[in-house]
């Protein structure tokens, strides 16, 4: 197991690393299907105007890796060797990048940087995505976009946490458990899968933050929100999405 070093007010924090470490293996059979990989593709190549394109967190490649079929040219930085390790099974096209996501200097500019579903929320706290923001726009040429896929979070409860149940199986049980802070807005859960050779947890952590912040962190980034929707294929965003599609634009 990864040593968690980092600390947070005083308190342990989650290190990233840990979420690769763990879900590397199983991270394809279990989100497969889950996410518009197909739509998501589309537009970041047509976004990409045959530029080249930034991801980051890019784990295993599910987007990195269709969008270099389709020629266009993908650099994809990640902290997890792991995960990069999966990523580079399935293709030596995509140019990989082991680095902190909010840090990583590559001296270059891209057409598009994005980051797939959810993918920000692992940052732990307002500063590191506002880091992540600012980065974005350093690594954009003129006109070059920075574009985000998130659920639309709602607005904090006091509720103490839940538990559901993923998937049942013959000899093994998926359940899902976490708590959000209210007053941060930071999520603490695992992914316990129960079978016959006993239970195995899969931690996720990470701070949550609305579309609306998202916009405000984009303006201190210097990039202005061109488009929102809701979904990858260009459907209008409104009061009933559930995800939302944020596309900045670097002025």
């Amino acid at each position: 197991m990864l040593r968690v070093d980092c600390q947070i007010g005083g308190m342990a924090a989650f290190d990233p690393r840990l979420y690769g470490a763990r879900w590397a293996d199983n991270y394809d059979e279990w989100h497969e299907g889950l996410m518009d990989d197909e739509g998501a593709v589309a537009a970041l190549a047509d976004f990409a105007a045959g530029g080249p394109v930034l991801e980051f967190g890019v784990g295993t490649g599910r987007l990195a890796v269709p969008l270099a079929k389709r020629g266009v040219e993908v650099t994809g930085v990640d902290i997890s060797p792991e995960m990069l390790a999966k990523l580079r099974e399935k293709s030596s096209t995509v140019i990989v990048v082991e680095d902190d996501m909010t840090t990583v200097s590559l001296g270059r500019e891209f057409a598009v940087g994005f980051i797939g579903f959810n993918s920000i929320f692992i940052l732990g706290t307002q500063e590191k995505q506002v880091e992540l923001f600012r980065n974005a726009a350093r690594h954009l040429r003129p006109g070059g976009r920075f574009v985000l896929e998130t659920e639309v979070v709602r607005p904090p409860s006091s509720e103490q946490g839940k538990l559901s149940v993923v998937h049942v199986g013959v000899d093994q049980v998926m359940l899902s458990g976490g708590t959000t802070d209210p007053v941060t807005g930071i999520y603490t859960g695992t992914l316990m899968v129960v079978g016959t050779d006993g239970t195995r947890f899969y931690p996720e952590s990470g701070r949550s933050c609305t579309h609306f912040e998202m916009d405000l962190m984009a303006q201190l980034a210097g990039l202005e929100r061109e488009d929102r929707w809701g979904g990858w294929k260009g459907t209008p965003f409104g009061p009933k999405s559930d995800l939302h599609v944020s596309i900045y634009r670097k002025p």
